[in-house]
């Protein structure tokens, strides 16, 4: 079935390809903006009568934005035109967004960089190597809240990125205006006396579900800078001689318990202590970019979203959110993501260079970790030694988005036996992390696209490992990909081969030893209605082996996908799931035990149909294996029912409420039927922005878990965290924080005290409490 598949896209994408242009269809040949040089920046309220107003710089106007979604080639729905212009310094843009109904516009004074798709919105691209890979973002809301991001291909919006910039925004009678001024030293472009750039424009009108864009951006065509315009007209620019620092200061007072040795716990605390460092940053050749970090502190982002962790055989992805390892992180961007940076725990320095030279793309980190010497306590073995990280990364352009890649990576420890952490690490990769002394990985990748809808991926890996004790591991990674996108039909096929030794430190990675066939294919019909947009059926097919042959998955799961007006989707499925378990997985089970899931159903919904509320949500019920039971016993089938909800509130302008519930449940299947566990996630966060520099963020959030004792290995265990922080942001890298944390945890308190083992109790106790204080300055040169 897959094969036939394979090839009903490939013929499919053949004949489209070979048609002739028909009316509506992509335009072929590629816009050309030519912008002016303009005398003086232009002001925001020179537009504010939605024209430029007499004495306003001569800037050139863009105007007919056309629909991607959701009428694909049609007018968009409100007229909206765009006047760009520079100077020696800066790029200027401004948006006029006409809107015949001005109240329903989703303008709200928020946090930098939280605006999405739920907001009116426009966007820049600025493709300045003009390479159709790889372009800088920004966006503004009505009010001139700030959003960058780096804008790839193969992986779409990247966020870490952040700049300096200028924007500023107002609603009017007929719409708004968003200004955006760019310095060029904010920038990476070739050293040239004359400069051709790629553009692209984009306004996002949430009450029409409306997102349009200039030049025109078909949904049936793979990716979005492949249909850009041509930006002529620059010429005596340069980023100049881009050097900054980024120093800090932070003084805080903590109380927290020491859980390194669960059988000897105890309070550590400071009443005052201070701590600084930096970040930095050199441009090279106005292309290359080298970052440095010298004692990083990251204690004022944002605590993960929550996940549930609760029966999960393997290690749940959680993904980067500091900015140091964050930035430049497309440039080491693998098929298969062999970049994750969060095995990095505590870094004391490190040093990255990331950029492009011709068609080539340029990766390096370097970088120490504190975390395996401080996870332990002082008596072990392990404690105050420390991993050392070296990643590597080259690509070279191929045709039309096209490349091939080498990766390497290499995770050096004086890794010793009998450490603490090789037995209480709460995953298997931290265990493994733990005993080896060297991790070594390398091998090559490439991307191909073909025409306007193919593209396949290819990658081959191998590893080796040295462990404390003489003991040596390796293997390799073979995978593959390869999907057909059109307006109507799309086709992913993956496959995956992995050895039983293959290991890697540096990567995210769940299960060696296996071989994967994961294939899917989807159907979208396009009424474009009133309400609905598009609806059509998909169905997805996962078979599983280990290298002896055994079977260990089967999943036939068919849905159907219904996309409507307003940011509304909605997702149903239902399928058939086997799962086999050997003595290698589970030690209790004395041969392979093939667990029959059968049936099984669910649904995941996101709306923002209101303009003060949106929801996402999700629900599953069906059978599953209990991956926790009691030492010495096999794991079992039962019931498992999980449901999900996030709804964020606006009832007030500068007011954001967010609320958060994730539930986990295993029942026996019997009658009556027995609880296995009940986990439960409830968070709320509160932001309240009283201007775009300054804001108040509270999250507060509970974590239940309830485990029958007689059936689950699982503790009984209750967590309530508070995490309070004032901020006042200028500009990225120049800010002042005050934050407070607090944390309770269902603890005996006397086993604590005499220092003879952490038992869980019935009340909760404060196990840990930080209030601090940070400031960081940028300075540029």
């Amino acid at each position: 079935m897959t094969v036939a598949a394979m090839a009903c896209a490939w013929a499919l994408g053949g004949k489209m390809l070979a048609q002739q242009p028909v009316p509506g269809s992509p335009a072929v040949s590629q816009p050309v903006v030519a912008i002016p040089r303009v005398a003086r920046p232009p002001r925001l309220e020179e537009f504010l009568s939605m024209k430029p107003s007499q004495g306003t710089p001569e800037m050139a106007r863009v105007t007919g934005f056309v629909q991607r979604d959701p009428n694909d080639g049609v007018p968009a729905q409100e007229k909206t035109d765009a006047y760009i212009g520079y100077d020696s310094k800066n790029f200027y843009a401004v948006f006029i967004c006409f809107d015949p109904h001005p109240e329903r516009i989703r303008a709200r004074v928020s946090h930098r960089e939280d605006i999405g798709p739920e907001h009116d919105e426009v966007q820049l691209y600025l493709d300045t190597f003009n390479d159709k890979r790889r372009s800088y973002g920004f966006m503004v809301n009505p009010l001139g809240v700030q959003y960058d991001f780096i804008w790839t291909e193969n992986l779409g919006y990247d966020a870490s990125w952040d700049t300096v910039w200028y924007s500023s925004g107002q609603v009017t009678h007929e719409g708004y205006v968003a200004m955006m001024s760019i310095p060029f030293k904010s920038l990476r472009f070739p050293s040239a006396p004359e400069q051709t750039w790629g553009i692209l424009f984009e306004r996002v009108v949430p009450h029409d579900n409306d997102n349009s864009f200039y030049p025109r951006v078909s949904v049936s065509i793979q990716g979005r800078l492949n249909q850009e315009a041509k930006l002529t007209g620059l010429s005596g620019i340069t980023p100049g001689h881009n050097f900054q620092i980024n120093p800090y200061g932070v003084t805080d007072s903590f109380r927290t318990l020491d859980q390194r040795d669960p059988n000897h716990p105890f309070f550590d605390g400071n009443h005052l202590g201070g701590r600084a460092g930096l970040d930095g940053k050199l441009v090279l050749r106005n292309s290359l970019t080298l970052d440095f970090t010298v004692n990083p502190d990251f204690r004022q982002l944002e605590s993960d979203q929550p996940q549930n962790t609760v029966n999960q055989r393997f290690e749940v992805f959680f993904p980067e959110k500091r900015p140091f390892f964050q930035e430049g992180a497309n440039f080491f961007d693998t098929p298969i993501n062999m970049y994750f940076t969060r095995r990095i725990e505590e870094p004391q320095f490190g040093a990255r260079l990331t950029g492009k030279l011709g068609a080539y793309g340029i990766g390096l980190l370097a970088a120490d970790d504190q975390g395996p010497g401080q996870s332990v306590p002082a008596d072990d073995p392990l404690h105050g030694r420390r991993a050392y990280f070296t990643v590597g990364r080259l690509t070279r352009e191929l045709w039309k988005q096209s490349q091939f890649g080498l990766f390497y990576s290499d995770r050096e420890m004086p890794a010793v036996l009998g450490s603490l952490c090789s037995t209480t690490a709460p995953s298997t990769a931290e265990q493994t992390s733990c005993i080896s002394s060297a991790n070594r990985m390398g091998g090559g990748d490439f991307t191909f696209h073909f025409g306007d809808h193919f593209q396949t991926q290819g990658q081959a890996l191998t590893s080796v490992t040295d462990q404390a004790g003489n003991a040596h591991l390796s293997g390799n990674l073979f995978a593959g990909y390869a999907a057909y996108s059109g307006r109507h039909l799309g086709y992913e096929l993956n496959l995956r081969d992995v050895s039983p030794g293959f290991v890697t430190l540096t990567g995210f990675f769940q299960q060696p030893d296996i071989r994967r066939e994961r294939s899917s294919i989807s159907y979208l019909f396009r009424p474009e209605g009133r309400y609905l947009t598009s609806w059509g059926p998909h169905f997805l097919h996962v078979l599983t082996f280990d290298h002896s042959g055994t079977r260990l998955d089967t999943i036939y799961e068919p849905g159907f996908d219904f996309h409507f007006k307003q940011n509304t989707d909605l997702t149903l499925y239902g399928g058939d799931w086997h799962e086999q378990l050997r003595p290698v997985d589970y030690p209790a089970l004395t041969q392979n035990r093939d667990f029959n899931k059968g049936g099984y159903w669910g649904l995941n919904f996101n709306t923002s149909y209101w303009k003060w509320m949106s929801l996402t949500g999700g629900y599953f019920a069906g059978k599953n294996i209990n991956f926790s039971p009691l030492a010495n016993q096999a794991p079992f089938l039962a019931d498992e029912t999980q449901a999900n909800l996030d709804m964020t509130l606006h009832p007030l302008n500068s007011l954001i409420v967010t609320n958060s519930y994730i539930l986990e449940r295993l029942r026996m299947r019997t009658t009556p039927a027995m609880a296995v566990v009940d986990s439960h996630i409830i968070r709320s966060k509160i932001t309240y922005q009283y201007t775009k520099e300054l804001s108040a963020r509270a999250i507060f959030q509970y974590n239940g878990q309830l485990a029958n004792p007689t059936l689950s290995s699982l503790d009984r265990s209750k967590n309530f965290n508070v995490d309070l922080l004032l901020t006042y942001l200028i500009h990225p890298g120049t800010a002042f924080y005050l934050g407070y944390n607090s944390n309770l945890e269902n603890f005996d308190p006397e086993p604590i005290s005499a220092h003879t083992g952490l038992i869980r109790g019935n009340r909760l106790i404060n196990d840990g409490r930080t209030v601090y204080a940070k400031i960081s300055y940028l300075f540029r040169f």
